[in-house]
């Protein structure tokens, strides 16, 4: 059955389907916006034009992708217009009998192999599929406000959702610019399944005299390290929609009763007064503390219990969807285990309810690389999308048990290795280095760049067939990673630089000589002194991507019988054989000093260029340019690591990114 999703249909033309509708414009696909009135419909468009113009005016979008997205969508208060879709998302109000009244309707619209997905975030997936023809068709599609720009989606199968339709789901995710989690059909999912009883705790607080509004608020943003409190979040959702979505969690028993305060605040439909003094009691503080972690740590452990979800798949709901600094799982491995379980026991004795079987570390694991196996290929993901998959210990150790899992296995060729979310890989973590460099403990900077490279070698000297997918961003770390791999592919969208020498610090894991392997000295120069940031398709012209691929070629290759491309000479072009004769006519110091012969390349690029190398760190330069000239492998980058991590520019620069600094050469 053909599976591929081309054109949506979007059923609901309010906020959600609104937002919907413009972010899978803007991504390509085809949309039909349909509402039960041709008025609902102009006002979503209209809603979805002042977005567009709102992007537009911060410089977000181009003019030209302005009018592609409107371009892609047309609206319709006919149901019957929807016949041509590949998949149909309902998305209008919370009401279950005029949610099983549409599909009911809507199974006789569609073809049979259209894709029918609810976006509800109150109800049963599996009691909804139960009114849908071809139950095997029907998913759970759960969005986030504001859907255009919020990246997280909570996939959830009915019992009969079909392996085809589930995998059909996660493509459709990545197409669709979304960071996926994956749940068990239950009350409140995953992320409502915690939040909307945390919002609760808070409202139950005020009803036990606990502190007053202002105070909750600040210690909850203390403690969970976000930037609105609870009571400030329900007023910029709608305190309607708290009381509604934890009624419905009431099955769950007394621990998920609504608050007395909830239900009369929504009743006099009014905000919460934000206003009032914040309080310094420190009693009052850590009871509010204990409470609102409590019933969060308890939540996600009865979860875990339940295997409605993963411990990884909470955290990323925590950080993608309600931009948490540091998820729930997180944070209980931040307070250890006997604070965590002093914290769930304590609530669950105050609403008798048990204690969750899963606290402690076993339980609080987290996936950052998966592995998937299809016929002789090996799929290992970067999916750490939460902090665009940057490389730490626990990502690095999780990359060499997947890889070698994969390099053992006798029937595997072929082992890809691609990304999540918007990036690739975006580097190395910088807050590992930054710790390490103030505690002056080095030595775990080394000692993690030795593994790092430990495990580079290993995918280096595979056997087998290694591919690199550049789904997005390829930054510094993720780049030498890409350099390991024997192919490199990337997407159109993909970009890829070497910032280290803008930060105080030079390519650690085999940049500096790898990527002199593919495009030589001079271009390696170019790339690692400037930090420049090429596209995908100015890293094939320079022989530094094999070639640039659709996605359907990128499933092709991964799932299918598409035979993979082969590795061309690259001719370069005339602009970039000039980039490459003015590096190799010219010496670092000399660039420097702004002592430029003749060259092929302009006055104003020459200037340019010198310029850029200006406000890069020297000391950091050097050292990258003598590990370019010597080029006698990459465990010569573990020589200057100690010296360069000891420089004031390397802490300058590492606490300063994305901001403008001045490099004093110390």
């Amino acid at each position: 059955m053909n599976r591929s999703i081309k054109i949506i249909g979007i059923i609901g033309a309010g906020t959600m389907g609104s937002a919907l509708a413009q972010k899978f414009a803007q991504e390509g696909f085809t949309v039909i916006l349909a509402d039960r009135a041709i008025d609902f419909v102009e006002k979503g468009i209209n809603n979805i034009k002042n977005s567009l113009q709102e992007g537009f005016d911060k410089k977000v979008f181009t003019q030209d992708q302005v009018n592609h997205t409107l371009k892609n969508i047309t609206g319709t208060a006919n149901i019957e217009d929807l016949s041509i879709c590949d998949l149909v998302i309902e998305a209008i109000f919370e009401d279950f009998d005029a949610k099983i009244h549409l599909f009911k309707h809507l199974s006789k619209v569609v073809s049979d192999t259209c894709i029918i997905a609810t976006n509800t975030s109150s109800f049963s997936v599996n009691e909804l599929s139960e009114y849908v023809t071809n139950r095997e068709r029907f998913i759970g599609l759960h969005f986030f406000y504001h859907a255009a720009k919020n990246r997280l989606l909570e996939i959830i199968p009915n019992l009969k959702t079909s392996p085809q339709v589930f995998d059909a789901a996660k493509r459709f995710a990545f197409l669709a610019g979304k960071d996926a989690i994956y749940c068990k059909d239950s009350y409140g999912f995953v992320v409502n399944r915690f939040f909307v009883p945390w919002l609760n705790e808070a409202c139950r607080l005020l009803e036990e005299n606990i502190g007053n509004i202002p105070t909750i608020d600040a210690v909850c943003m203390e403690k969970f390290g976000i930037g609105m409190g609870p009571f400030a979040l329900m007023n910029a959702t709608g305190v309607p929609i708290a009381c509604h979505s934890q009624k419905t969690l009431e099955v769950y028993g007394e621990l998920y009763k609504t608050s007395e305060k909830l239900i009369d605040q929504t009743e006099i439909n009014q905000a919460w007064n934000l206003e009032g003094e914040i309080l310094t009691d420190e009693k009052i503080r850590n009871e509010i503390a204990d409470q609102m972690l409590g019933i969060e740590f308890l939540v996600c452990s009865q979860l875990l219990d339940e295997k409605i979800c993963s411990a990884t798949d909470i955290n990323r709901g925590a950080r993608i969807g309600l931009k948490w600094k540091a998820g729930p799982i997180e944070l209980m491995n931040k307070y250890g285990e006997p604070e965590t379980r002093r914290l769930i026991e304590k609530t669950a004795h105050k609403y008798n309810t048990l204690i969750p079987l899963s606290i402690g570390k076993a339980f609080w694991k987290q996936e950052f690389v998966t592995y998937e196996k299809s016929g002789r290929n090996a799929i290992i993901t970067m999916s750490r999308p939460e902090d665009l998959n940057a490389l730490n210990e626990d990502v690095m150790n999780q990359l060499l048990d997947k890889f070698g899992k994969a390099n053992m296995d006798m029937e595997i060729e072929q082992i890809f290795l691609c990304g999540s979310g918007k990036a690739f890989v975006a580097g190395a973590d910088i807050k590992f280095f930054v710790k390490n460099m103030k505690a002056r403990s080095i030595e775990n900077i080394e000692r993690f760049t030795r593994f790092g490279q430990e495990v580079f070698e290993l995918i280096d000297h595979s056997s087998k067939k290694v591919i690199a997918v550049l789904n997005g961003l390829a930054l510094g770390g993720g780049l030498e990673l890409a350099l390991c791999a024997d192919l490199i592919l990337a997407l159109p969208g993909a970009s890829m630089s070497f910032p280290e020498t803008g930060i105080g610090i030079y390519p650690g894991l085999g940049g500096t000589q790898r990527s002199t392997r593919r495009i030589g000295k001079a271009l390696s120069k170019y790339l690692i002194h400037t930090g420049k940031m090429l596209s995908a398709k100015d890293a094939f012209e320079i022989g530094l991507v094999d070639q640039v691929i659709s996605v359907e070629e990128m499933y092709g290759f991964m799932y299918g019988n598409l035979p993979l491309p082969s590795p061309t000479a690259t001719i370069l072009s005339d602009k970039w054989l000039a980039v490459k004769n003015f590096f190799e006519d010219h010496t670092l110091n000399e660039l420097l000093t702004h002592q430029v012969h003749d060259t092929m390349i302009s006055k104003e690029e020459a200037d340019r260029i010198c310029k850029t190398l200006s406000f890069k760190a020297p000391i950091a330069l050097h050292f990258a340019d003598k590990l370019i000239e010597d080029a006698k492998g990459c465990a010569d980058e573990l020589i200057y690591l100690p010296e360069i991590f000891k420089t004031q520019d390397a802490l300058l620069g590492l606490t300063s990114i994305g901001q403008k600094v001045a490099y004093k050469g110390e």
